[in-house]
């Protein structure tokens, strides 16, 4: 056994940059990668978990207290793996030797391509047992979500406990950590006998609804657009709602849609579509609705977002295609194309809807009525086949869907996706009795996964010719064109592929130990006291997921495969419908605060579970928390809970473990690492700390992490969250911390000045010149608007941009098309992004350091919804030069000639700003909100942009003399603009003209 004394490995050292090259990988899309069983979301990579896992169950050999017989034990295993680097032989000779023979080893295993091979797992067991030879040590995770942590526990040959408070957790979970390792490969062969199977019935029961084309081809996809009209006089045209006129858009071949107007007497103009391959992308038209306002294309009246609501709400979403008695088409969802493959032929096809396809339409919504009839004829004694569970209110900001219309589950769908979910899902049911029960769970969830592909919100991808589903992100947009699958076609969004693929996890999966799985609640385990060796868990992430509301969405159509299964009940009330919300320890933003899930709710749950993870670890295990929120309120919540848990803070380690390309990425500061804290238990006789040498030992604890941390590649918001591990094991070891007068120091207290030391340290490094000498009046500092900008630059840059793969950035691209593609989101120019932080994080910066953010508004910066933006350069021209603009300015300028240019630059007084401004104590009560003067002048900040204005202009003989007249005035200026040229990211418009300005700059 390790002795507590011991530090363990994660404690001392971790191979960050080797560790997050093999996390940030898409590991969803590698053959057999159990994370591809069912969605779940926020799950950790299996590299960072796997990597992370093992550096806490292994001690540092270079550690005094550690144990002989690891050290002897631990040479063994590393000298015994035939693959192993010739240098290892003698650099296990020493102590320090081996324990970066050790890190080595951690970093090649998190490697997906040596996870399953024998002699990687032999090795890390091996270990694991040098360091726990009485007995496997038990990892609990009470947060188990998709089961990354208990996994990998079990690939260590650990025994493991995995809880989740939500059922389909839960059923994922069971299966994953029991059944899979319960049966061995051979539940994969039974699994696809049994797709086989139900592909069959299928078949038989769907085919009226999915026949194939006259001239043998096969229908894979139909592509929809829902529908409003035009609410101009005389005009009443049927308006298709398109985000895209791409059918197929690659490098060697294009097909798009184009319109044609039909006008004809006594009725509205409609639009026809046909099918061309265009030579160029500007022969295709651009989208029919954006940001919710839809463009009628026959008169080119705009349609309002709230009338757009208002026409969809009326057919609860407008997924449904709307028929007259004969069966006539009407309104609602519109066919635009049908895309099919054909025997003999590589790649799709594609042709135009006819009567036929409308009629099988037609035909698939009687049949629904049928269905619905006959379970009412019977009682109603069984639950509905079509699932009318009501989407939670707390969780309609995740279904911005439900804006539109739908109510309930079933509206998600239009009705032949319905049919065939509800004849898939009797199918699973009616073999309950024969099929054995964990192959009943893994058809369950293979269907789960064509309703997760087939439903009102999933896409059609152009570039990939492929449907796409709608869960790229932690919500369900709304799509305004979607792609119905055809789950009989043997192509895309079919039955047996979901099947085929999670038998594929079965072929690879590499372990025949199960663990222990129970629905729980992580305020409660059902666990004694000293039970478990590794308390390892990734909590709920404040206000950044609703899990249970997504959940829902596969929760209706699992409890109706399998119905009475243990697991998919609310265990805290059986009458509960959907999964349970009450005791989700998540933040509901949406309600500003009002309701249950409040901030104090969250903060006090999390305490309550981390005095439980407290309880059932044994005096010498430990403890680690991932968390990834992008928001200092979010952290401190967190820390709150730890804290008030009882837990003292020993480690923090970045790792990267999301794409930077993602479309949140690119504009804002969202996190591409997730920090692992490492943590024990405080001990209850702690001393008690002193406020003055906690803060004397501060700066050198932050300085040194942030240095480590840049060799490592780490930038941005990821650099600063990763520095709160570090500074708060000078404060989380004292059982309180006190001034000298006794008053005790809270966490937000303390944590204030933890942002305060970041960004003093970052403005040294950024612009060379310490904080102390600007708050002093130095002659010599940068103003507040400087600052202010080099900060926030400096705060969103990326950590990975270059450690990312082709097929993993690829993959990124699509969820970036996925998000542009949802309501109220459009894609934004990466040539010219915008630049977002979170309020909170921008003001635990700004405010310290003595920048006051409400002098900035509307003149660099614009704050509205929490979020503040930095205003791109070009938006400024109008503040800067005032009605002549940059011609004028610039004409002004070379009229001068050589004499000091003073510029059109605020030339007689303050500009005058339009824009919100927030009214605070010394603002006048008789104030113009809209035109407020600035009470700053012409700015160091001020002069560079309009020097990157004259650069974008083409004046460049301004330009010059402007430089010239900066050189003389002092050495400011071309700091600044050295400094901002290092902070913008390449690609942007903003480094562009910064380069090319500063190649002007006289030598």
């Amino acid at each position: 056994m390790i002795p507590k004394e011991c530090k363990r490995l994660a404690e001392v050292d971790f191979p960050i940059t080797k560790v997050s090259e093999h996390a940030a990988r898409n590991e969803s899309s590698q053959a057999g990668n159990p994370r591809s069983l069912h969605k779940w979301w926020a799950r950790r990579p299996l590299a960072s978990t796997r990597a992370m896992l093992l550096a806490l169950l292994i001690p540092d050999p270079a550690d005094s207290h550690c144990p002989d017989s690891f050290r002897v034990e631990a040479r063994k295993a590393l000298l015994a793996m035939h693959s192993r680097p010739a240098s290892w032989d003698l650099d296990i000779t020493t102590d320090e030797g081996m324990r970066g023979v050790l890190l080595q080893f951690i970093a090649d295993f998190a490697n997906w391509d040596n996870s399953a091979k024998t002699e990687y797992i032999d090795t890390s067991r091996a270990l694991v047992r040098a360091a726990h030879p009485e007995e496997p040590p038990l990892v609990v995770d009470p947060f188990a979500g998709g089961g990354s942590i208990p996994l990998e526990a079990l690939r260590l040959g650990c025994e493991t406990f995995a809880s989740d408070l939500n059922p389909v957790a839960g059923l994922i979970l069971k299966v994953l950590l029991e059944e899979i390792p319960r049966h061995g490969p051979g539940l994969a062969d039974e699994l696809r006998k049994v797709g086989r199977e139900i592909k069959q019935q299928a078949e038989k029961e769907l085919e009226d609804l999915y026949p194939k084309d006259p001239d043998g081809a096969t229908p894979i996809a139909y592509l929809w657009a829902r529908t409003v009209r035009c609410e101009a006089p005389n005009c009443g045209a049927e308006i298709p709602l398109m985000r895209t006129m791409w059918l197929c858009n690659k490098p060697n071949r294009k097909v798009a849609l184009r319109t044609e107007i039909i006008r004809e007497e006594e009725r509205p103009p409609w639009v026809e579509f046909k099918l061309f391959e265009p030579v160029s992308t500007r022969e295709v038209a651009g989208p029919t609705v954006t940001r919710g306002r839809a463009t009628c294309l026959c008169c080119g009246y705009v349609l309002q977002t709230d009338r757009v609501k208002a026409q969809l709400s009326s057919e609860r979403g407008g997924a449904n295609t709307v028929f007259d008695k004969s069966g006539v088409r009407i309104g609602g969802a519109r066919m635009t194309a049908v895309v099919t493959i054909r025997p003999g032929e590589k790649g799709r096809q594609y042709r135009l809807p006819t009567e036929s396809d409308y009629a099988n339409v037609r035909r698939a919504q009687m049949r629904e009525a049928s269905i619905l009839n006959e379970w009412e004829s019977n009682g109603r004694g069984d639950i509905r086949p079509v699932p009318d569970e009501p989407i939670h209110q707390d969780n309609r900001g995740n279904f911005w869907v439900v804006d539109y219309g739908p109510t309930t589950f079933g509206d998600l769908f239009n009705a032949r996706q319905k049919v065939a979910l509800v004849s898939l899902s009797r199918t699973v049911r009616d073999r309950r009795s024969t099929d054995m029960p964990s192959i009943s769970a893994l058809a369950a969830l293979s269907v789960d996964k064509v309703a997760m592909q087939n439903n009102g919100s999933s896409r059609w991808k152009p570039s990939g010719e492929s449907l796409v589903d709608p869960f790229g992100r932690q919500a369900l947009p709304m799509t305004w064109d979607f792609a119905e699958a055809c789950i009989i076609s043997g192509s895309t969004g079919d039955v047996q592929s979901q099947m085929e693929r999670i038998a594929d996890i079965i072929d690879h999966f590499p372990l025949q130990t199960s663990g222990i799985v129970q629905c729980a609640d992580a305020t409660a385990q059902p666990l004694p006291d000293d039970s478990a060796s590794v308390w390892f868990t990734d909590p709920p992430y404040y206000d950044a997921i609703a899990y249970s509301g997504l959940a829902d969405f596969f929760f209706v159509w699992l409890k109706r495969m399998l119905p009475g299964h243990p697991l998919l009940i609310d265990p805290f009330d059986a009458a509960n419908p959907v999964t349970p919300k009450r005791r989700e320890l998540i933040v509901d933003s949406r309600n500003s605060g009002v309701g249950e899930h409040t901030r104090q709710f969250y903060v006090q749950g999390m305490a309550k579970a981390f005095a439980e993870g407290r309880r059932i670890l044994n005096d010498d295990g430990i403890g680690s928390v991932v968390f990834a929120h992008k928001t200092t309120e979010g952290w401190e919540a967190l820390l709150s809970g730890m804290i008030s848990g009882g837990w003292t803070i020993t480690g923090s380690w970045p790792i990267a473990t999301e794409l930077n390309s993602r479309l949140r990425a690119r504009e804002s500061a969202a996190l591409e690492t997730s920090v692992h804290l490492v943590c024990r238990p405080r001990p209850d006789d702690a001393n008690i700390g002193d406020w003055a040498e906690v803060l004397r030992e501060l700066p050198a604890r932050v300085g040194d992490w942030m240095k480590r941390l840049k060799d490592e590649g780490i930038r941005g918001a990821d650099l600063v969250f990763a520095c709160v591990g570090p500074a708060l094991e000078v404060y989380s070891r004292y059982s309180r911390v006190e001034t000298a007068t006794g008053d005790e120091v809270d966490l937000t207290r303390f944590l204030e000045r933890v942002w305060e030391e970041v960004g003093r340290t970052a403005l040294q490094d950024i612009l060379d010149t310490p904080e102390a000498r600007a708050r002093n009046g130095d002659a010599g500092a940068l103003e507040e608007d400087s600052r202010l900008t080099a900060l926030f630059l400096w705060t969103m840059q990326s950590s990975s941009a270059e450690s990312i793969s082709e097929p993993a950035r690829q993959v990124a691209e699509s969820a970036a098309e996925y998000e542009a593609a949802s309501e109220d989101q459009e894609t934004t120019s990466r040539r010219n992004p915008t630049y977002s932080l979170p309020f909170d994080v921008t003001r635990r910066f700004a405010q310290p350091l003595g920048i006051d953010l409400d002098d900035w508004e509307s003149r660099i910066i614009r704050m509205e919804k929490g979020i503040v933006r930095l205003l791109p350069v070009l938006e400024r021209s109008a503040q800067l030069f005032g009605e002549p603009g940059v011609s004028g300015a610039a004409d002004d300028i070379e009229m001068r000639g050589g004499q000091t240019v003073q510029l059109s630059l605020f030339p007689e007084e303050p500009p005058k700003v339009r824009g919100r401004r927030r009214r605070t104590s010394q603002t006048p009560a008789d104030s113009d909100s809209d035109d407020l003067n600035v009470r700053h002048g012409p700015t160091t900040l001020d002069r560079v942009h309009a020097a990157m204005l004259l650069q974008s202009s083409g004046r460049s003989q301004a330009l010059r003399s402007m430089l010239q007249a900066e050189q003389e005035r002092g050495p400011e200026f071309l700091r600044l603009a050295n400094s901002l040229t290092a902070l913008y990211p390449r690609g942007s418009e903003e480094k562009r003209l910064l380069d090319a300005m500063l190649l002007a700059v006289p030598r």
